[in-house]
């Protein structure tokens, strides 16, 4: 897909036909019906309503979301507020007081403030069925995911990717177009940061400094 988009809806409008968009409407109605699943139906699409296409700035990708009542609400790493903070996002929210010495909020794991800023916390998939980590690993989910990863990777607006771990890092030869800036670490979860590689890496810094460099507004990633 090399197609140009202005909009996610444009984008979504396309494809909605294509094969792989018609199984994955037909996959998802089933699933809900017949289990409990997250994020809710509404929210699955969570990422794309609240940062805009011509917004984006900085792209961090997860995997599938959280399969525990009340935690995924379609943006990667994020929980609803109120929710105990999972420790992957406890790891990123160190760094970000790291690199910044502000005092993160760790009552508080949404991280709406960050989509509303231009920050595309993106999945690879979408949607889980409670307690089934990776239940949803289906082809329908990456055909569409290589498609939304082209339409980034065709947009000459300046964006940062951030590839966290393996699962993130083999996206990376989606992502050719020179104007765009590749950050890559070991993942954030305790059991890979607690190796080295995750503490220090500078990234929420890098992210603001190519930002800045090509006239965009930083993003604030303190919480409080």
């Amino acid at each position: 897909m090399d197609k140009n988009y202005n909009t996610w809806n444009e984008f979504f409008a396309d494809i909605k036909y294509n094969e792989y968009s018609v199984k994955l409407r037909l996959f998802l109605k089933d699933e809900y019906s017949k289990h409990t699943c997250y994020p809710p139906k509404q929210l699955i699409f969570n990422a794309f309503q609240l940062t805009p296409l011509k917004d984006c700035k900085v792209i961090i990708f997860g995997q599938d979301p959280y399969h525990e009542p009340n935690q995924a609400m379609g943006l990667a790493f994020s929980v609803n507020e109120g929710v105990d903070v999972p420790p992957s996002l406890i790891n990123i929210y160190k760094e970000i007081e790291n690199e910044y010495n502000c005092l993160m909020d760790y009552n508080n794991g949404d991280l709406t403030y960050l989509a509303k800023q231009g920050v595309l916390l993106l999945n690879s998939i979408l949607s889980v069925v409670r307690a089934k980590p990776m239940s949803h690993n289906i082809e329908e989910y990456a055909l569409l995911f290589q498609d939304v990863l082209n339409v980034l990777n065709n947009t000459d607006q300046p964006m940062v990717f951030m590839l966290w771990g393996n699962s993130a890092k083999k996206f990376k030869k989606f992502l050719t177009n020179p104007k765009h800036l590749i950050l890559e670490s070991v993942h954030p979860s305790p059991l890979s940061a607690n190796r080295g590689g995750w503490f220090g890496n500078n990234h929420f810094k890098l992210a603001n400094e190519y930002l800045i460099k090509n006239g965009l507004t930083p993003i604030e990633w303190c919480n409080r």
